[in-house]
């Protein structure tokens, strides 16, 4: 019996995704010793931004996370109606398209790449870049076999969003009930959960964030008050002011919540999802404040997750700006103004600098997810 060792045999074990692309490119380097990067963007339908996810290769030479537009990127749509890959020969050829990827990849040493969309079930979810510092490396005969990597990189990266994507659809279900209580409901969550992606994004370089975890925290902030399930009506939508007991009620949202996902996690067999202590985190501790006043353990400053403390500030900036049946919406001046003053005591003078300083794509997200009548 002849003895073979699998050289993909890394992609069987239970390590994070990431660890698995950086397997898969070891690979593919043995076959094409030219391939620098492996990356990978996914795809928000609802506002046509491509966000990096996960790379592969060269700390140092790698660019900042990067959030285009695909409305803005002629090639790459051209890509998804085809649905065929390209190849570009040389990067530094594409300084024309300003806002599709090749540029800005080429001004950090990247001299060609064979770019191949991902879909799922026919729906544009993103796309692989194999990157090369070489110009004109790319081979005719090379990319049959690369589409073969392509494509398994695409099934890893769909195992684990559909994974992610089932964890959020129960506890989105769930949180259904919760909403059609709370009036916290509508355009709210989309909002607040982009807030947070952009918050993340600007902290990237300070806080040496990388593309998977700012892209989790945004799949994963919709669902910080999925505690509120558990907490009776009387209380939930009273109007009036709470009393001291009601109060402490209320408070406890935030611990069902992490008792709500740990259950689902456990029923659904999803403990091997990556980062899904971000989600623990951020369902448990999003009321915490910096100055320790916080609960439900009084925790202060970086004693409290980093994505607990983003989602606080994209929350209540949310808060502040919508329309409740209770109080008018504040302006963005107002709220910026606020938010301000409780910057290093209440909520984290990184994370509120971080949105204060994006006021433009702040502003986009508002145009995009609008307000109904009813402001929700």
């Amino acid at each position: 019996m002849q003895e073979h060792h699998d050289i993909l045999d890394a992609l069987n074990k239970d390590i994070p995704l990431k660890e698995k692309l950086a397997h898969a490119h070891g690979v593919v380097k043995r076959y094409f010793p030219y391939i620098a990067r492996i990356a990978v963007t996914i795809y928000d339908l609802k506002t046509t931004a491509l966000n990096s996810y996960l790379h592969s290769g060269d700390e140092n030479t790698l660019p900042d996370h990067q959030q285009a537009y695909l409305n803005d990127a002629p090639n790459l749509q051209s890509l998804v109606k085809q649905g065929q890959p390209r190849v570009i020969t040389n990067m530094l050829t594409q300084e024309g398209e300003e806002t599709d990827h090749a540029p800005r990849i080429g001004r950090h040493g990247y001299a060609a790449s064979y770019t191949m969309p991902m879909f799922n079930k026919g729906t544009i979810l993103g796309f692989i870049f194999f990157n090369s510092h070489e110009a004109d490396s790319f081979e005719s005969e090379d990319l049959n076999q690369l589409d073969i990597f392509g494509h398994l990189i695409s099934l890893m990266v769909i195992n684990e969003i559909t994974s992610m994507n089932t964890l959020t659809a129960a506890l989105k279900t769930s949180g259904q009930m919760t909403h059609l209580r709370d009036p916290e409901t509508g355009s709210h969550l989309d909002r607040m959960s982009r807030y947070a992606r952009l918050i993340a994004t600007a902290l990237e370089k300070t806080h040496h964030l990388d593309d998977d975890f700012i892209e989790h925290i945004f799949l994963f902030s919709p669902l910080h008050d999925i505690g509120k399930i558990g907490i009776p009506d009387e209380i939930l939508l009273k109007k009036g002011k709470l009393t001291k007991e009601e109060y402490l009620i209320m408070r406890g949202h935030v611990t069902k919540g992490r008792e709500i996902i740990d259950d689902l996690i456990s029923n659904f067999g999803l403990e091997t999802i990556e980062n899904v202590n971000i989600l623990r985190n951020i369902a448990q501790y999003h009321h915490e404040a910096v100055n320790g006043s916080g609960y439900p353990e009084g925790r202060s400053y970086d004693t409290i997750p980093l994505e607990a403390r983003i989602v606080a500030v994209a929350d209540v900036f949310d808060a502040l700006t919508s329309r409740r049946p209770y109080k008018e919406a504040w302006s963005n001046e107002e709220a910026f103004a606020w938010l301000k003053q409780v910057a290093g005591v209440q909520l984290d003078s990184d994370c509120v600098n971080a949105l204060i300083n994006n006021v433009q794509e702040v502003e986009r997200i508002q145009e995009l997810f609008a307000e109904d009548i009813y402001g929700m």
